[in-house]
């Protein structure tokens, strides 16, 4: 059996039956293809332990993975082998004996409050070539900054699901097939608004929320890249889009934001992995220190 032929079964089956984002399903074809170019294997004959085995050590060892690209092969390859065992394909599963290393234990990036700040007046104040852009793009960032999204929620973010009456952006099917309302500020609803304004005077109808400006159609992800890699050269801050979403985290509890709270409006599964932000926040940490009783004395 060619596994090119089986992953294209798997991924169709993960995808519409399981009902997979189209980004993991993206993973899966993409991590199991490495495999097969790397070790110029075509068919699940070919496929053993001995091959696994070098595959992984070679990665954490010339390509240097860290423990989370390692844990992320490990966990696609067990899936699609332990797929492929239950469909008679092969025979065991290869990766089932392959041990993962400890994850890090590293502090998600973010920025200040006042590098914030500068960001989005730098996304304001560049040189746009029109209105639009300026009032959109100014409106993502804000977004991302305001409300924590991630790219993938931003990008697909409707029309209807932006309610400025009501100060709310409802995200349709998050990471994990979740919905999820956030409650929006007066300050990024007067973003959004300027731009629903520009959006309406060019006459834009796509169901995007965030639109292009040469067509009637949603912005793309590499759109998206190259005027983060714009604002990046001219605003001389180095950033992700993802690190905008740790930063609105960080700066929510240094806020007074209690964690049960932020989970929500982060879309995390577990509280657990909202924690992570307490220790990145100097500032929430140092609100707590002065409780300490002998401060007093």
């Amino acid at each position: 059996m060619y596994i090119e032929v089986a992953l294209q079964e798997f991924t169709t089956y993960y995808h519409v039956i399981k009902g997979y984002s189209k980004d993991t399903i993206r993973r899966y074809h993409d991590c199991i293809l490495n495999l097969c170019k790397v070790h110029r294997v075509t068919t699940f004959d070919e496929i053993n332990a001995d091959i696994i085995r070098t595959f992984f050590y070679t990665g954490r060892i010339e390509r240097q993975w860290k423990s989370s690209t390692f844990r992320t092969y490990h966990k696609t390859l067990l899936v699609f082998f332990r797929w492929a065992v239950d469909r008679h394909y092969i025979a065991s599963n290869p990766v089932a004996d392959i041990e993962i290393p400890r994850l890090e234990k590293t502090l998600p990036p973010k920025l200040t409050k006042q590098v914030a700040l500068t960001l989005l007046e730098s996304v304001y104040n560049y040189p746009y070539e029109n209105r639009f852009l300026r009032c959109r793009n100014h409106a993502m960032f804000a977004t991302f900054l305001y409300a924590g999204l991630r790219k993938s929620e931003l990008l697909h973010l409707r029309f209807t699901d932006v309610d400025l009456e009501n100060l709310t952006i409802f995200v349709s099917q998050g990471k994990g097939a979740k919905d999820r309302i956030i409650p929006i500020s007066f300050t990024l609803a007067q973003s959004l608004r300027r731009y629903a304004d520009e959006r309406k005077r060019l006459k834009k109808t796509c169901p995007e929320f965030f639109a292009s400006f040469n067509r009637n159609m949603g912005l793309t992800e590499n759109g998206l890249k190259h005027l983060t890699d714009d604002i990046k050269g001219s605003s001389n801050i180095q950033f992700s889009v993802h690190k905008l979403r740790h930063t609105f985290a960080t700066l929510m509890l240094e806020g007074g934001c209690d964690i049960y709270s932020l989970s929500k409006m982060m879309g995390h599964s577990d509280i657990k992995t909202t924690t992570i932000y307490l220790a990145a926040s100097a500032e929430h940490l140092r609100s707590q220190m002065i409780k300490h009783p002998l401060n007093n004395i």
